[in-house]
């Protein structure tokens, strides 16, 4: 028997009403997290303002806290995290920079210096065959010192892995190269004349771990972003990425991240900007207080937050040279990488 389009519809329209709707009621709330606003609207003009601003900063010099991070396991779901220590850091254009790394009770753990061309860094604790005395030129390409640059195996444990572990801390410790800091800490400019370099703007939103002051542990909000890509062309239809700039859009316009890349394509560092403070004693520059390094090659990552911000000295100009070049007074066993390379 043929039923009338008509009836159906009025025997389904009965249908959901005797249901009370609970046919098009969601059985369970689902959280959505949270979108960031307002988003800042800019142009390409106002992202290399944003850039050059703090590529205008001469020098700092200040107290640091610093954390060194392991990540050669972390494909087996461990990461070897060293406890905060404390520092001191001097930095000046251009590549200029000492570091010393700090155990509690002012102990030495390492010293790093670049003068610009060349580096020397020295570890003093630990055991005693990886105390050593580094020194090489900054744009160089080394091998590790001691682990094999294969990937780490995950299988078994003990010592074995134990054992390995070790290499690859070590292996990280000996890629930290001053220069790594110095170009994090003083980011380098946008110079748009005589160059050829190409520069294309875009925006993403990422969803993130919420931040903010009373933020509700665990939460997550969706954050606006505009890109930068900083590009050098390599033949027709061809160009290779130097730099990605990421400009937080919330409230203002803030450089937030910067990634670097290799020849192949290879992310070579990631530095992440956070927690900007007013620097120096009339607080009249506005600077990232929090730097994180990635170097993804190196299986590494480190943290740097300034203690005081406002104790900071800012582009006070360092004349003596020899301040950023570090002398073996303690007579550690010296590897010349140059002379290792050749």
């Amino acid at each position: 028997m043929n039923v009338p389009l008509s009836r159906l519809a009025a025997t389904l329209a009965l249908a959901v009403l005797l249901t009370g709707c609970g046919l098009l009621s969601p059985k369970r709330r689902v959280a959505v997290s949270q979108v960031l606003t307002p988003l800042v609207e800019a142009d390409t003009s106002a992202l290399f303002a944003e850039v050059n601003r703090l590529a205008g900063v001469r020098s700092l010099r200040g107290k640091i806290d610093i954390q060194f991070l392991d990540t050669s396991f972390a494909e087996c779901g461990v990461i070897d995290k060293y406890r905060t220590t404390e520092g001191s850091i001097i930095v000046q254009r251009p590549g200029q920079i000492y570091l010393s790394i700090l155990a509690p009770f002012g102990i030495k753990v390492a010293e790093m210096s670049s003068n610009g061309q060349r580096f020397w860094a020295a570890l003093y604790l630990g055991d005693e065959k990886y105390r050593r005395f580094v020194g090489g030129t900054n744009s160089a390409v080394y091998e590790k010192l001691e682990a094999s640059g294969a990937a780490p195996d995950c299988r078994g444990g003990g010592k074995k892995q134990e054992a390995a572990m070790q290499r690859a801390t070590v292996s990280a410790l000996s890629s930290l190269r001053p220069q790594h800091f110095s170009d994090a800490l003083l980011v380098l400019p946008i110079s748009t004349e005589n160059s050829n370099l190409l520069y294309a703007q875009s925006e993403t939103f990422e969803e993130e771990l919420d931040t903010r002051p009373n933020a509700k542990r665990g939460a997550r909000v969706v954050r606006g972003y505009y890109i930068l890509s900083e590009l050098e062309p390599q033949g027709p239809n061809r160009a290779r990425a130097l730099r990605r700039f990421w400009f937080d859009r919330v409230g203002a316009v803030r450089l937030a991240r910067v990634q670097t890349y290799n020849e192949r394509g290879q992310l070579l560092t990631d530095v992440i900007y956070g927690n900007p403070k007013s620097f120096g004693a009339d607080g009249r520059y506005q600077l990232p207080s929090q730097v994180e390094l990635t170097r993804p090659q190196d299986r590494y990552s480190i943290r740097i937050a300034f203690q005081d911000s406002e104790s900071v000295d800012v582009d006070r100009a360092y004349d003596d040279p020899e301040i950023f070049v570090l002398k073996n007074d303690s007579k550690l066993p010296e590897v010349d990488l140059d002379a290792k390379k050749k």
